[in-house]
C-alpha cells in the first residue's frame, strides 16, 4: 500500500530533533501576504457560495446540490485556516491566530481553545499504543477487540463501519460533539464551549430568520454532509494505513510517529488546493508550525521526508477496511484477519 515497508521503517535511525528543527525552522514563518491569499481562497467563496446555494432554492434544489459541492471543498479549506490557527502557525503573533481562529470557529462550527487542547495532545500521542483516546480515531488491537462482551464487538464494529463514519460521523464530528462539555474539562475549556455554543446559537437563529428554517438547513445539511465527510476520511487515512506506525509508551519515538505513522496523501492538485495541502500530514506532524502553504515546499526540499508512507486515493479507501491492530504482525487489518489469527492451529 505505501512506498515502505515496516522492515525498511524501523531499520532507519529516527533523526535527531536538534537537526530536523533547525532545517524546517525557515519554513515554519508564516508569511501575512500569503495568509491573506488563503483566506481570500477559502472563507470569501465559501460565503458566496453559501449565498449562491439559498439563491439557487427558488431555482431548483438540485441546482443548490450542485454548488454544495464547491462550497463544501472552499469549507473544508476554511478549516484548513482554523486548524493552522489552533497550532499557531498561520499568522506571526500568538494574538492574531488566538483571534481569527476564533472567528474561523464560527464558521466551522468548532470551539477553538477546546479543539486546539485536544489537537495539541493527538500530535502528542499519535501511534503511542499506552495514549490512544486523545483527538484520534479509536483503534483496538486484536485481542482487546477479543476480549470484549458481543454488545462491545457490534459496538466497535459499528463505529468502524464506513457508511457509520462517513454518513453519520460527519454530522456527529461537527453539529454534536463540539457542543459537549467534558467533566474533567478546564475552565478555559468549558468557557471557550459554552461561549461557542451561544454565539452559533445567536447567529443560527439569525440565519434561519433570514432564510427561513428550512431553507437553512437544505442549504447546511449538505454542505456538513460533503465537507465533514471528506474530512473525517481525510483524518482517518493520515494514521490508519496497513503499515503504520504503533508503538508502545517506552518505544514510542515523536519523529518515527511523525514520518512513519502519518501518511503522505497524494491528491491531483486540485484536492490538494482544497484540503490546504493536509495530505502532506508527515511534515505537518514533523513540524506543527509549518503554515499550510508551506509544506509542499518543505517536503519536496528536505530529503527527510522521501522515505514516508505514500498513499492514493484508491490506497486511502482500501484504507477504511483496516480496523484493528495486530500486535504480532505490527499492522492494522481486517476483522477477518483478526479471525484467523485468532483461530486455534490445527
Amino acid at each position: 500500500m505505501s512506498t515502505i515497508t515496516p522492515a525498511a521503517a524501523s531499520d532507519a535511525a529516527p533523526p535527531e530533533p536538534s537537526s530536523w528543527k533547525a532545517t524546517l525552522a525557515p519554513y515554519a514563518r508564516p508569511h501575512v501576504g500569503r495568509s491573506l491569499l488563503d483566506l481570500l481562497t477559502s472563507v470569501v467563496p465559501y460565503v458566496l457560495l453559501f449565498a449562491a446555494m439559498y439563491l439557487a432554492l427558488d431555482v431548483s434544489y438540485l441546482l443548490t446540490l450542485a454548488l454544495s459541492v464547491p462550497a463544501a471543498g472552499f469549507l473544508l479549506r476554511t478549516y484548513i485556516v482554523f486548524h493552522d490557527c489552533a497550532h499557531g502557525s498561520f499568522l506571526p503573533t500568538k494574538r492574531g491566530n488566538q483571534w481569527l481562529g476564533r472567528v474561523m470557529a464560527l464558521i466551522v462550527y468548532t470551539p477553538f481553545s477546546a479543539w486546539r487542547h485536544d489537537h495539541a495532545i493527538h500530535h502528542a500521542t499519535a501511534g503511542d499504543l499506552d495514549r490512544r483516546g486523545g483527538g484520534d480515531v479509536p483503534t483496538l488491537t486484536v485481542d482487546e477487540y477479543l476480549a470484549m462482551s458481543w454488545g462491545g464487538r457490534l459496538g466497535y464494529r459499528l463505529f468502524r463501519n464506513p457508511w457509520v463514519m462517513f454518513t453519520i460521523g460527519p454530522f456527529y464530528a461537527l453539529v454534536i460533539q463540539p457542543r459537549l462539555v467534558p467533566k474533567d474539562a478546564r475552565p478555559r475549556i468549558k468557557r471557550s464551549i459554552h461561549l461557542t455554543n451561544v454565539v452559533l446559537a445567536l447567529a443560527i437563529a439569525g440565519l434561519c430568520l433570514l432564510m427561513g428554517p428550512v431553507q437553512f438547513l437544505l442549504v447546511q445539511a449538505p454542505l456538513v454532509l460533503l465537507a465533514g465527510g471528506a474530512g473525517v476520511w481525510l483524518f482517518y487515512v493520515q494514521h490508519q494505513f496497513e503499515d503504520v506506525y504503533w508503538e508502545c509508551g517506552e518505544n514510542w519515538s515523536y519523529a518515527d510517529a511523525a514520518l512513519q505513522g502519518s501518511s503522505y496523501l497524494k491528491l491531483p492538485q486540485p484536492l490538494q488546493f482544497f484540503t490546504g495541502n493536509i495530505g502532506l500530514h508527515h511534515v505537518h506532524h514533523l513540524s506543527a508550525r509549518i503554515p499550510n502553504y508551506n509544506l509542499q515546499r518543505a517536503h519536496e526540499e528536505n530529503a527527510i521526508f522521501h522515505g514516508v508512507p505514500v498513499l492514493s486515493i484508491a490506497d486511502g479507501f482500501r484504507a477504511t477496511r483496516l480496523k484493528l491492530w495486530c500486535r504480532e504482525r505490527r499492522r492494522l487489518v481486517t476483522f477477518a484477519e483478526a479471525r484467523v489469527a485468532a483461530a486455534p492451529a490445527a
